[in-house]
């Protein structure tokens, strides 16, 4: 049965506050004013700095507190005036329009992370599909939807969106899609069984057991999946830097790959 565009906005609506509740709500920048160490994140990242962000605690007896959303969210919140140290995007647009507006230090960017755009199912219905040029992603939805981030602002769903019209499937599915605002809700609309099929990052179906890979996107059909990270231009907690210099060291490395992600920046032990 055909679900209408109203009911899904609906049920969207209540899965991203699922999300939200599941992975950790972005902070205002009312709400962060007390916090001493605040870092702006993607909402893909969560698992993998949370562990970081504990490692660090455990070495150092200091502790960042991380605001997960949306990359768009979060640097709309950083140009508004929220207290954030540090910017963490999953594409490199958003840290370039932070920078254009000079909110960044430019000499503390780096590339930090790489990561991979996948085609996930719920585990229990997951069957294979070659993701190659014309690969019939209609007949797999079939009257379902498939679940996306925003695809005009949102990374994964910008990433998603570029794959889908380069493979020429775009037109087939456009009208079959449930965009979320961001990809860990994106994730959890297929790991409850509403939609049959979603594209988020490789490391986010690795962190949940109820969704399996069904196919993984070329990596020449869309931009290459690239996390720029930066300390803000009002950052002035010496923390920050100190943050900043672990996330990029060996020490981190482990956690990151253990995640499914690239590490790109040289670090140091």
């Amino acid at each position: 049965m055909t679900v209408s565009r109203r009911a899904w906005i609906g049920r969207i609506a209540g899965l991203a506050a699922a999300a939200l509740l599941a992975w950790g709500p972005p902070q205002s920048a009312a709400q962060a004013q007390g916090s001493d160490l605040l870092i702006f994140a993607a909402a893909s990242l969560k698992t993998a700095f949370d562990a970081v962000n504990a490692q660090w605690q455990k070495e150092t007896g200091k502790k960042a507190t991380i605001s997960y959303a949306a990359s768009s969210a979060l640097a709309k919140q950083i140009e508004q005036g929220a207290p954030a140290q540090m910017f963490v995007s999953a594409d490199l647009d958003w840290m370039d329009y932070l920078a254009g507006k000079n909110l960044i230090k430019p000499d503390t960017r780096s590339n930090l992370l790489g990561n991979r755009i996948v085609l996930i199912a719920p585990k229990d219905k997951a069957q294979p599909i070659d993701i190659r040029a014309g690969f019939d992603l209609a007949k797999l939805l079939g009257d379902g939807r498939l679940s996306m981030a925003n695809v005009d602002s949102v990374p994964a769903g910008k990433y998603g969106k570029a794959a889908l019209e380069k493979l020429g499937v775009w037109p087939s599915v456009s009208a079959k899609l449930a965009q979320a605002e961001n990809v860990r809700a994106a994730l959890l609309l297929v790991s409850r069984g509403e939609a049959p099929a979603g594209i988020v990052y490789q490391t986010d179906a690795a962190a949940d057991p109820s969704v399996a890979i069904i196919g993984t996107f070329p990596e020449d059909a869309h931009p290459p999946v690239i996390y720029p990270i930066a300390l803000t231009a009002s950052a002035s907690n010496p923390d920050a830097a100190a943050f900043l210099a672990y996330i990029r060291s060996a020490k981190a490395k482990p956690i990151f790959e253990a995640q499914g992600f690239t590490v790109l920046s040289r670090g140091q032990s």
